[in-house]
């Protein structure tokens, strides 16, 4: 059950819809369209580790069919927000968006997995 939710919404059709939700101590940010230059500050507000620092956040990328630089540079940048006791971890990536965060090395800072589940389980 969520204890908290957000939800964080592009004013563009073909942009990013974010909600947020904290399950069982673990945000969960669920994402549905496209990160690009113009959607990647959302992105960046709703990965913020909240409370600072330790934080525990599953990113859901099961609606995400496209994603640039802009949203591996704000990965990274969630990443390193996140303190050694806590973690960002993704969930359900489509395969293009798998292959780019593979070409750049990202699966090897950030853990990927199936689904949400699985993440939160891991």
């Amino acid at each position: 059950m969520a204890d908290t939710a957000h939800i964080y919404e592009a004013a563009e059709p073909d942009g990013l819809s974010i909600s947020r939700a904290v399950v069982d101590g673990v945000a969960v940010v669920t994402l549905a369209g496209e990160i690009d230059h113009h959607t990647s500050g959302l992105l960046r507000q709703a990965l913020v580790p909240d409370p600072p620092g330790a934080a525990r956040t599953v990113a859901d990328f099961t609606g995400v069919a496209f994603m640039d630089s802009s949203g591996i540079n704000v990965l990274i940048g969630a990443h390193q927000a996140h303190d050694p006791g806590g973690w960002l971890r993704l969930a359900g990536v489509r395969r293009p968006v798998l292959r780019t965060l593979e070409i750049v090395g990202l699966t090897t800072l950030i853990d990927c997995y199936p689904d949400v589940r699985e993440a939160m389980a891991a």
